[in-house]
């Protein structure tokens, strides 16, 4: 190249959810959101909370690549966070230095972020839970990265098999960080309210005794089921 890249590739207007439908799905359990998205949307299993007695969240993605052992792009996120805000932050996976310490998620904290998610390392800890701010990561490192670049911040990402883009939904428990896209959010909202409905049915039925599913007793009388020799 003639010229250097530039250091921050940056979207500064995705869409966002509105306050009505962010609410909807606040206090949702995370496996019932995925049932409403045909059983997917989670991230990959080894993105874990740090702290699981603080790891229940609901908000809207600021996404950020920072690439491995840097953490640029993430600084470059917090002008664009705000109130209901999640930084998603992609490093390929590389956990051989952390993406952020407790400082960095006190600043987002102070910028109203609900909660911070990384496919990559974090460190700090105790002082991490002592921000209080939810955080997901795959790992835990002291060693430090550097703030180089480049990034992206509000361009989509891909992280724990997952695409994410700026303005998706991102609903958080201590099972796991599901993504709901933007595009999907009214149909997720509409959905989970049948999902809430069976649960509640098959909760009622299972406390009041059952101990097989009727569908399986179909099954068994059904004549596909066979002893083996």
């Amino acid at each position: 190249m003639i010229d250097d890249p530039p250091l921050i590739k940056l979207n500064s207007n995705p869409p966002r959810p509105t306050d009505a439908q962010i609410g909807a799905l606040q206090g949702a359990p995370s496996g019932f959101v995925v049932d409403a998205m045909d059983g997917g949307g989670a991230l990959d299993y080894r993105i874990k909370p740090v702290d699981p007695e603080r790891s229940s969240f609901c908000g809207v993605a600021v996404t950020c690549h920072a690439g491995p052992a840097d953490n640029l792009a993430v600084l470059a996120a917090l002008p664009q966070t705000g109130p209901d805000s999640v930084i998603i932050a992609g490093t390929n996976a590389f956990m051989d230095t952390a993406v952020v310490g407790d400082l960095v998620l006190q600043m987002a904290r102070n910028r109203g972020a609900v909660g911070f998610v990384t496919d990559g390392a974090v460190r700090d800890t105790p002082g991490i839970i002592g921000v209080g701010l939810p955080c997901f990561a795959a790992g835990v490192t002291p060693n430090s990265p550097a703030k180089n670049g480049p990034g992206t911040v509000n361009l989509p990402v891909t992280l724990g098999g997952v695409h994410v883009e700026a303005g998706d939904i991102i609903v958080a428990d201590v099972d796991g960080v599901v993504v709901v896209p933007f595009r999907l959010i009214d149909q997720v909202i509409r959905r989970l309210e049948d999902v809430k409905a069976k649960e509640a049915e098959m909760l009622a039925a299972v406390e009041a005794g059952l101990g097989v599913p009727g569908h399986i007793e179909e099954l068994y009388a059904s004549g596909r089921v066979v002893e083996s020799e």
